[in-house]
């Protein structure tokens, strides 16, 4: 199976070479790890330390994973070396931020030479995937190699089902083998267990992103911000992010409009891509408006009330939803499945999203029954819906507090699904300590 897979690989990559060859030149991704993701060439380490492997694929999985090792270190103190593997540039980066005092690298490409240096150069004790990053090769050396596979915060959508379903036969085993799945909610759960996770390895244990998030508007990342926007206590903030075309072009028009009435509203863009950021500060100047750019702006900066204020930096978006009066979370009218609104919930903030929100249905079920968000049919309903909002202050508030209220209600996934890591671990020593007192 290993070489079959090998094949379909390199045919893929062959087809989508023209394609990756443009985005190298284009915007310059892909261009760094090529050693560590063709070929496995993971850093090695010569002390007996053992090592627990943790992955996630890019920023909002770094983001989540940055609680649960900060938890896993508090359980076991310095019993194991972390490893930290991302798949993104821009998760790449953030990792490096978020953990300066462990070994950052990338994830290998499933092709079987390079998940086999992989792992023989970690030596993991165990591996934790973040949410939903299976890999056939990957899974199988790592049964091969006795390491146990969990994977946390995980989620199955109905259409990443549909599609594991037509390869059930090969994923199957795979699936069967994982030590531990923590699922984010029922539904998630029974579509991973008709897949073929073990019932008994699979726990309905809620979201991570639900914990550790900041509530605090006055937090010092986020006051940094405001002072360097230079937004006032007076004024409005109507924040539109992790955006995707043609999202930032609908928030600048409903800004316009509603600025008529309400001339002290402020708008912040922040496209989910860096690529974009760009893209969007050109479509804001062809629009006749005054930009500012966080990426330009010192700490001293003065700026322009009657500016748009693009975010184009990695790293500061979560800082940033506190500064939301109203928050659109982006990639929901589009064929994206929606983004995290849980941040700017958290902060109070009216949160609204387009009707695309199949990568957190559940988080947008449970605000819809506590009352807690305004869910988008159409993009035309944008204007309206930000008007009546700033017109009904006391709507507004409302709608931020059920939704910072519906946050702090689901808290405490981070150290249940940790508690769960560290009693895999615990149970394989007590394994190894009878298997050598038996020979």
């Amino acid at each position: 199976m290993r070489w079959l897979l090998n094949s379909i690989y390199l045919i893929l990559l062959t087809v989508l070479s023209p394609f990756i060859a443009w985005r190298i030149v284009r915007h310059g991704r892909y261009r760094r790890g090529i050693a560590e993701k063709l070929l496995g060439r993971l850093p090695s380490h010569d002390d007996e330390c053992e090592s627990v492997w943790f992955h996630a694929v890019s920023v909002g999985e770094v983001i989540q994973l940055h609680k649960v090792i900060e938890e896993f270190r508090r359980h076991t103190a310095d019993r194991f070396r972390i490893v930290v593997s991302t798949s993104t540039d821009t998760g790449y980066d953030l990792a490096l931020k978020r953990f300066p005092n462990y070994q950052v690298t990338w994830f290998p490409l499933d092709f079987s030479w390079a998940v086999r240096n992989a792992i023989r150069s970690v030596q993991a004790r165990m591996v934790v995937l973040m949410e939903l990053e299976l890999w056939p090769n990957f899974l199988a050396e790592c049964h091969r190699n006795n390491i146990p596979v969990s994977v946390i915060n995980a989620r199955m959508s109905e259409r990443s089902c549909r599609g594991y379903t037509r390869i059930r036969r090969l994923m199957a085993p795979l699936f069967g083998r994982l030590a531990l799945v923590a699922a984010q909610s029922p539904s998630h759960a029974h579509r991973l267990q008709s897949l073929g996770v073990a019932a008994n390895r699979l726990h309905t244990i809620g979201s991570i992103k639900f914990d550790g998030v900041a509530t605090d508007r006055c937090n010092p990342a986020t006051d940094r911000l405001r002072q360097m926007f230079g937004l006032l206590q007076a004024e409005t903030v109507f924040m539109a992010g992790s955006t995707q075309e043609p999202e930032e072009q609908l928030a600048i028009q409903a800004w316009l409009e509603c600025r008529k009435r309400c001339p002290s509203l402020r708008l912040i863009l922040v496209p989910r891509h860096r690529e974009r950021f760009d893209e969007v500060a050109k479509l804001v100047g062809n629009s006749g408006i005054n930009l500012v750019r966080r990426s330009l702006l010192q700490s001293d900066a003065q700026t322009d009330s009657s500016a748009v204020i693009l975010l184009d930096t990695i790293g500061e978006l979560s800082a940033c939803w506190g500064l939301a009066d109203i928050a659109f979370v982006g990639g929901s009218f589009g064929n994206r499945g929606g983004q995290n609104m849980i941040e700017p919930a958290a902060f109070g903030a009216a949160v609204l999203f387009g009707p695309n929100t199949r990568n957190f249905q559940d988080v947008v079920q449970a605000f819809k029954e506590a009352e807690a968000c305004i869910q988008l049919q159409t993009p035309e309903e944008l204007t309206p819906t930000l008007a009546q909002l700033l017109a009904d202050p006391a709507k507004r508030q409302k709608l931020g507090a059920a939704a910072k209220n519906a946050v702090m209600s689901q808290t405490g996934t981070t150290v249940y699904t940790v508690t769960l890591l560290v009693e895999i671990l615990n149970a394989r020593q007590m394994a190894a300590c009878f298997s050598r007192r038996a020979a």
